[in-house]
């Protein structure tokens, strides 16, 4: 019998985080049945809940990027810099397990509400904390964002195409790869840990350290050969002519991704030049040449001509989906990946599903994003706070 609850049920996070890897990680937390106590400034709340365009309904609004981040959440305002919001803090975590926060090193434990301060009052505390370059080395109190740490991971230097300058991704690749995944499965791991140990631990996540698996490839062949990859000249990068993006007759696009020779040969087959890989010399001016004739055909079919092909279950050919096409993907739609929330105030609301499915204890979409400060009060009150204390708090602007 499958539970109706996810696998995190009775799991409690306090998020201190803002913007994209931390919010991102508790989402995953409270999506698997946690629960999330999103912790805002009172002035300004996320900054994600200002960055880009604000879907409307009548007096309400909330940025799309914030409604992507933060289902399954309370809000809670907290002042952290003034003694009465630490000590909120402080009695919150009184019955949390997790303590998620994206600071730079240091900087709660400059507040009296960092790990080593809570170490030892809370011992069963998981305390993560998702900094650039980590708590630790000489980058430690460097700022940075996404580009700057793949930069310093090696990443960048590999992604463009040859003979041109590095490209940066229009994706976050270290925010999430690097951080947000890294540190979600730290938190699980640890949770686990404490079921044998009763004790909890810090864990130190690195959004510089967490991007470089992504080169495992290429530091392979580096340590084994010495030589250092060629910008856009590698086998998945350019060099082999099935494994390229290719322009359609029409200016739209299309990936041929037929790693292996088998799904080459499929390919192929289907548009009767077989003869490519028959003649290809296995060097870079072999290459060349096959995708010079490449170009050619498939410059000479409009992206509809092509589009049947997309269906050979053995070709691994695609088309490039715009974000209109992914939100009506038939595919993505079966698995979840893109559903509709019911917001209470905008109505239903278009986002990105938990790529996560479990067979006995499924992700649940209990709650949509939650206004700044939402449930300060009822979350308060949950705490030991009395209706007098709490007006208190707030009057010292403490909440």
């Amino acid at each position: 019998m499958k539970m109706e609850n996810g696998p995190l049920t009775g799991v409690k996070v306090l998020d201190l985080s803002l913007l994209l890897p931390g919010p991102l990680c508790s989402q995953h937390l409270a999506d698997m049945g946690a629960e999330v106590i999103k912790v805002e400034n009172p002035r300004m709340g996320d900054l994600t809940r200002y960055m880009g365009t604000k879907v409307t309904k009548g007096e309400f609004s909330e940025t799309g990027f914030f409604l992507q981040l933060n289902r399954n959440k309370k809000s809670i305002t907290v002042n952290i810099k003034r003694d009465g919001g630490r000590e909120v803090i402080m009695r919150l975590l009184q019955d949390c397990d997790i303590l998620l926060e994206g600071f730079r090193p240091d900087t709660l434990n400059e507040l009296g509400i960092g790990y080593e301060q809570l170490k030892e009052k809370f011992p069963k505390l998981i305390y993560c904390a998702i900094s650039g370059y980590g708590a630790t080395g000489v980058y430690k109190e460097h700022a940075g964002h996404d580009a700057n740490y793949i930069a310093r991971a090696g990443l960048l230097a590999l992604n463009g195409v040859k003979g041109g300058p590095p490209v940066v991704p229009g994706f976050q690749v270290a925010d999430i790869g690097g951080g947000t995944l890294t540190a979600l499965a730290a938190i699980l791991a640890a949770l686990y840990a404490r079921e044998k140990t009763g004790k909890g631990q810090f864990l130190d996540i690195s959004m510089q350290d967490g991007s470089a698996p992504f080169l495992s490839l290429y530091m392979g062949e580096f340590i084994a050969s010495g030589k250092e990859p060629e910008r856009g000249n590698e086998p998945l990068s350019g060099l082999l002519p099935n494994y390229q993006v290719y322009e359609t007759k029409d200016g739209k696009y299309v990936m041929l991704a037929a790693l292996e020779e088998n799904f080459f040969k499929t390919f192929l087959r289907q548009i009767d030049r077989l003869d490519l890989l028959e003649n290809m010399t296995r060097d870079e001016a072999g290459f060349k040449a096959v995708h010079g004739e490449m170009v050619k055909i498939f410059k000479a079919k409009t992206y509809a001509e092509w589009s049947p092909l997309f269906e050979n279950t053995d070709s691994c050919f695609s088309g490039l989906n715009s974000l209109a096409e992914v939100t009506q993907d038939k595919h993505l739609r079966e698995r979840g990946m893109i559903r509709e929330i019911d917001h209470p105030r905008l109505g239903p609301v278009t986002v990105i599903g938990s790529p996560f499915h479990f067979s006995e204890t499924p992700v649940t979409y209990r709650t949509a994003p939650p206004a700044q400060g939402e449930h300060t009060e009822a979350v308060l009150a949950a705490a030991g706070y009395s209706a007098a204390e709490i007006e208190e708090l707030k009057k010292q602007k403490c909440v």
